[in-house]
């Protein structure tokens, strides 16, 4: 076989499962059958996690390891591993087995029947807490509600993306990243593997509360200009109440109706909130068309080429 796959994982204070994980990693990805490559990206690990993996990689020249010197997050550890890949498919997963090695199978062939991009997509989540799943599963559909992209619900980074989807990544340069709604951007053929997710084989999360919200910020700023537009639309919505708070008193005081005179200045406060909210969901617009062009992603995207060099 002359394809090579590229399997990602990025690191940060994993000693305790970090050499359990590589050898069902390395299991898997011999079973599957295509050269490979594993790179390991050391996103700042305070642990004996960087010592863990010099040892691996001597003993295994398969395996590749980069190391930050500090901590960057998790989205940039990724794009890291990315831009060392040489894969013709890159493979994205923790190294914490949350994410089964065994699924990688399963996004390769669906991978070879055409898919440019295979997600995990969990049916369940084991060993989270309720809060944990609560929060996601409403973080998942208030995003899809707001994004102007398709982003699959219940997923994470845990993928298979083409080379030429890798490519397009590459030239997204953007410093707060969030990779599953940059996927979704793009609008490659994209197919569901689903799976259930895992305890954690050991250690902690690393992802905290503050984490979370902070990804969940950059999915939903970078991926929907509703936050911008969406005092337009109430703004809209409060002028039609005020308006038709307006024709009432008006019919009112035609019919010789009494009402509080306090009533007119309430309406007439709500008719002027209402233009600050149309101005500001103006302002917004032209905010958002400014946000696009300094994000400065690619116009089009070629899927295909034939007879070119």
């Amino acid at each position: 076989m002359d394809k090579m796959l590229s399997l990602i994982v990025p690191v940060y204070n994993e000693e305790e499962v970090l050499q359990i994980s590589f050898e069902k990693m390395d299991a898997e990805m011999k079973k599957i059958g295509y050269p490979y490559e594993i790179i390991y990206v050391n996103d700042g690990s305070r642990d004996g996690s960087m010592s863990i993996l010099r040892k691996i990689a001597n003993k295994n020249p398969q395996v590749k390891v980069r190391s930050f010197s500090r901590n960057f997050g998790h989205q940039t550890a990724v794009t890291c591993g990315m831009d060392a890949a040489k894969g013709d498919a890159l493979i994205i997963i923790d190294v914490d087995l949350q994410d089964p090695p065994e699924v990688i199978e399963d996004m390769v062939k669906a991978w070879e029947n055409g898919a440019d991009i295979a997600y995990g997509k969990r049916l369940k989540r084991k060993g989270e807490t309720i809060f944990k799943k609560f929060t996601a599963f409403c973080y998942y559909r208030m995003l899809k509600a707001m994004s102007a992209n398709a982003i699959p619900l219940d997923t994470g980074d845990f993928r298979l993306i083409d080379r030429k989807v890798a490519d397009i990544f590459l030239k997204m340069r953007e410093h707060n990243r969030f990779l599953r709604g940059m996927s979704g951007w793009m609008g490659f053929e994209a197919v569901p593997v689903e799976y259930v997710r895992n305890e954690r084989y050991a250690g902690k999360t690393k992802y905290t509360l503050k984490k979370m919200l902070r990804l969940a910020m950059d999915g939903i700023i970078g991926f929907s200009d509703r936050p911008l537009t969406l005092c337009g639309g109430f703004g809209a919505l409060t002028l039609g109440i005020g308006g038709l708070g307006l024709i009432t008193l008006i019919i009112l005081a035609c019919c010789a109706v009494s009402f509080p005179a306090w009533l007119w200045a309430i309406d007439g406060m709500v008719i002027l909130q209402a233009m600050t909210f149309l101005f500001l969901g103006i302002q917004g617009s032209y905010m958002n068309r400014m946000y696009d062009e300094l994000k400065a992603r690619p116009l089009y995207i070629v899927a295909e080429d034939l007879n070119l060099d």
